[in-house]
């Protein structure tokens, strides 16, 4: 019995090596398996982004770099002045025209009363050398009469100084009244003269000086309206600093207007995404603030002249020994659709990302054609107008029948007085 137990030992000692074996076999063949799936989808991912970026990614390029910018209208004063009264102030929304800021008016309502005082009196001067036209042609006339009689009293006492009733000295008298009268004849047409040289060729209105004093007026007027200060675009104000006793210069900024219809998103794209680039391509943009959930729809209206370092405060030294290429990035202004615009109102400053169709390439580089609707205001024309009406008031007020023979420049209006009285003075 004792030898086969040993015997018995070593048929039983195969069986662990056996069932070691078959876990080995299994786990290389799943790795295998999960190798060859990898693989496989790795591959299919390959051929998947390949055909998107074939038939659908290559058309299009695309950046998170954009954001919506407008047009940031400053208010500023064009006359100095103490600020009195503040009529908006920021996020509230005003109309073109709309006062927004008052500065007192005393100091400009004297130098307008001055000025319309001195044209009054520059018409009446101007009527005067018009009437002492006629004054000095009847003096004229008067002369001339006086030179006529003075020579016929010369020659008739010549004729009868043979017979003796008329002695030499009144001879003489006669040629000395005779040569009296035609000096005065002489300083009569000199007086006329020099005073047709003043008014010949034009009329009361044109004179020099009338116009020279219209001028003034003018100049007092138009700075006694410009201390209010009128919204010259609709919008939202923006940026307030000032205050109530502040005094201001011009040209100080006071606030802003952003006008919120009139917006753009500036897209900076690397210079490697604007090769296929075109105006005219459309652009597709999603705003921050809104999310995925909206989309507006726009197209690509030009390109920046220059990169952003090109522009910046302190450009770019290239030209030394530790270069390294940065690639730049070139702004493409996109436009926006005013109606979703309008739907979903966006401001100054936030944040896009821009999709542009390169589909088109036939539309050009460069924008070829000026701007078709140049920004302007026209809320600065009416103290013009009224201006001129104030003068032509003045001037036929003061012309008397004179005025109604070439009016003045404008329509005839109320007295100065009244019109500065439809203005109303802000209190503080």
């Amino acid at each position: 019995m004792s030898d086969n137990t040993p015997q018995a030992a070593p048929s039983a000692a195969p069986a662990p090596a056996a069932s070691a074996a078959t876990p080995n076999g299994n786990g290389n063949g799943k790795r295998k398996r999960m190798l060859t799936t990898l693989a496989s989808a790795l591959v299919v991912a390959g051929i998947g982004y390949g055909l998107y970026w074939g038939l659908y990614g290559r058309w299009f390029e695309s950046t998170d770099d954009a954001y919506v910018q407008g047009n940031v209208v400053q208010v500023t004063p064009q006359v100095a002045g103490t600020v009195v009264a503040i009529r908006a102030d920021d996020t509230q929304l005003v109309t073109s025209g709309q006062p927004l800021i008052e500065l007192d008016r005393a100091d400009a309502r004297v130098a307008l009363e001055q000025s319309e005082a001195a044209l009054a009196q520059a018409v009446r001067q101007v009527r005067t050398l018009y009437s002492n036209t006629g004054a000095y042609t009847s003096t004229l006339a008067m002369r001339e009469s006086d030179l006529a009689k003075a020579r016929e009293d010369l020659t008739r006492r010549k004729q009868i100084a043979g017979t003796g009733a008329v002695s030499q000295e009144e001879i003489a008298h006669a040629q000395i009244s005779l040569q009296a009268a035609e000096a005065a004849v002489e300083t009569a047409k000199e007086q006329l003269q020099a005073n047709r040289v003043l008014t010949d060729q034009t009329t009361l209105e044109r004179h020099p000086n009338v116009l020279q004093a219209a001028a003034k007026v003018r100049e007092a007027y138009l700075a006694y309206a410009r201390t209010s200060l009128p919204a010259s675009v609709t919008g939202y104000v923006a940026k307030r600093s000032v205050q109530v006793g502040q005094r201001v210069a011009p040209g100080t900024p006071l606030m802003a207007i952003v006008p919120l219809d009139q917006l753009w998103v500036d897209a900076n794209f690397k210079e490697v995404q604007v090769r296929h680039m075109r105006v005219g391509q459309p652009v597709e943009l999603v705003a921050d603030v809104y999310g995925g959930s909206v989309t507006y729809h726009g197209k690509v209206v030009g390109f920046s002249a220059g990169t952003g370092s090109a522009f910046s405060l302190l450009p770019a030294q290239n030209a030394t020994g530790n270069w390294i290429k940065v690639v730049q990035r070139l702004p493409v202004r996109v436009s926006l659709d005013p109606k979703e615009l309008k739907d979903h109102p966006l401001r100054v400053g936030l944040s896009m990302e821009a999709k542009v169709d390169i589909h088109d390439e036939g539309g050009q580089s460069l924008a070829s054609t000026s701007a078709t609707s140049p920004l302007q205001t026209s809320v600065y024309d009416q103290a013009g107008q009224d201006a001129d009406q104030v003068i032509a008031s003045i001037i036929a007020t003061n012309a008397g029948r004179a005025a109604a023979s070439a009016p003045a420049a404008g329509n005839t209006s109320a007295p100065a007085s009244a019109k500065r009285a439809a203005q109303p003075v802000p209190k503080a």
